[in-house]
């Protein structure tokens, strides 16, 4: 039986359906589980059952600090070794990433997928062209950001989330292998251009203070990890693209301007009335 954690996730549950569209006998973990998934609870090692799992998807629990998350993902790959788990594979970061703020989760999470001594395979999955676009910031006249023309090999979630289903349906052909899967490289100029708007570039340290002072509702750790995407993109560090995307899915990636103009807006104001 295959397991997918963070079932009722945007990736997790992208990532199931994709699976039992492909005909894969799949199910679900999950601290709040629906029909059919086991409860799963990271903090709750007692929770941690996954007798009977031939391959785990570990969808990375990354919503905390970097202890916490470490510790979350140590305690489910020791239940895999001790309940027997087949293989593992586990959805990381981009390897030009390496340089956020929330790389060091990831980058020890596989250290620990590898000392494991199961099967295991490592998905760097590539900045979501949702959340690009979800960034955005809407003016009166128009969107502003802190990414100036730098550019983001951004992604579209259900493709990240095919790939994964494409990999744990054959987890044998993947075996020690790390796919860095990167999309095309977009700007939040030509986000703008297809929503008919102007784009404006604000500094950084603008950008940390409306994080700080004028977001509400963000965790202490988010602001920092915002603006190291912010910076990262800005800069230059996160546009360079792979083939190993297109090569797994065996078809090309979903168009991610079209993903991020659709997330930009809907978050326009009047869209939210």
């Amino acid at each position: 039986m295959m397991l997918v954690t963070g079932a009722n996730g945007s990736l997790g549950s992208a990532t199931l359906a994709a699976l039992r569209a492909r005909g894969v006998a799949a199910t679900g973990g999950s601290r709040t589980p629906g029909e059919g998934m086991r409860r799963l609870d990271f903090d709750d090692h007692s929770s941690l059952d996954l007798a009977g799992v031939s391959t785990l998807v570990l969808i990375s629990a990354g919503y905390a600090e970097d202890d916490r998350v470490v510790g979350r993902h140590a305690a489910v790959l020791d239940a895999a070794v001790r309940d027997g788990v087949g293989h593992v594979v586990y959805t990381s970061l981009t390897t030009a990433g390496d340089h956020l703020g929330f790389a060091l989760a990831h980058r020890a999470t596989e250290r620990l997928v590898r000392a494991s001594g199961l099967p295991w395979t490592i998905l760097r999955n590539g900045l979501y062209a949702e959340l690009f676009g979800g960034l955005l910031m809407w003016a009166d006249d128009g969107v502003e950001s802190a990414f100036g023309d730098g550019a983001l090999a951004a992604v579209a979630r259900e493709d990240l989330a095919e790939a994964a289903a494409i990999v744990a349906a054959d987890p044998a052909g993947h075996r020690g292998r790390v796919h860095d899967l990167v999309g095309t490289p977009i700007t939040a100029g030509q986000v703008a251009g297809r929503l008919g708007v102007p784009h404006r570039t604000i500094g950084l340290g603008e950008y940390r203070r409306r994080l700080l002072d004028e977001t509400p509702g963000l965790l202490p750790f988010q602001p920092p990890m915002l603006a190291s995407i912010a910076t990262g993109i800005r800069h230059g560090f996160l546009d360079g693209t792979t083939p190993d995307l297109t090569d797994l899915l065996g078809r090309p990636a979903r168009d991610p301007l079209t993903t991020a103009v659709a997330a930009a807006s809907s978050a326009r104001p009047e869209a939210r009335r």
